[in-house]
C-alpha cells in the first residue's frame, strides 16, 4: 500500500502541496503546485493501492480554439500528429480531445508504482509531465501564433 504521509512529507519538504481535496474514487487526492502557479494532481486510486497517478490537464484557451479553427484542416491534422510524436519521447501516458481535428484540451499522467517511488522518482515526474506539457504549449504557440492561455486541472 502507498504510503500517504511519506509522500505528503515529501512534497511539504520541497513546498509543493496546494493542498487535499475529498476525492470519492481516490484514496487520497492532493493538487500539486509545479512548478510554481502550475497545477497537477497526484492521485492514490481506489481499488489500486499499490499505484499513484500524476497528471496534468490542460484546457486551451477561447482565443488560441478560434485560431486553431481557422485554420487549414491539414494544418491541424499535422498539428495533432506533432503533438502525438512529440508527447510520446517523453514516454508519459496522454489523451486529446481533439473533435475535427481542433485541439480542445489534452490530459498527461503517469503511473508510479509502489516499489518505484522515491522522493528523487516523484519529483522527476513532475518534471517530465511538466515538460511534456511546455513542449505542447510551445507546439501550438509555434503553430498558430498567439501566446496561449489555459487552465491546469485534472
Amino acid at each position: 500500500m502507498i504510503n500517504k504521509e511519506q509522500i505528503l512529507k515529501w512534497l511539504n519538504e520541497e513546498g509543493l502541496v496546494k493542498n487535499e481535496i475529498q476525492d470519492e474514487s481516490a484514496n487520497f487526492h492532493i493538487i500539486i503546485n509545479y512548478p510554481q502557479d502550475h497545477m497537477m494532481d497526484l492521485i492514490s486510486p481506489k481499488g489500486k493501492e499499490d499505484m499513484i497517478l500524476i497528471g496534468c490537464a490542460t484546457e486551451i484557451a477561447e482565443e488560441q480554439k478560434k485560431l486553431i479553427k481557422e485554420s487549414p484542416i491539414q494544418v491541424n491534422e499535422n498539428f495533432i500528429w506533432a503533438i502525438r510524436f512529440n508527447l510520446n519521447q517523453f514516454l508519459v501516458d496522454f489523451e486529446l480531445e481533439h473533435p475535427d481535428s481542433q485541439l480542445e484540451k489534452f490530459l498527461i499522467t503517469e503511473e508510479l508504482f509502489e516499489d518505484g517511488i522515491t522522493k528523487n522518482e516523484l519529483i522527476h515526474t513532475f518534471k517530465r509531465i511538466y515538460k511534456a506539457k511546455l513542449q505542447c504549449l510551445w507546439l501550438l504557440e509555434k503553430t498558430f501564433g498567439q501566446k496561449t492561455i489555459n487552465v491546469d486541472k485534472l
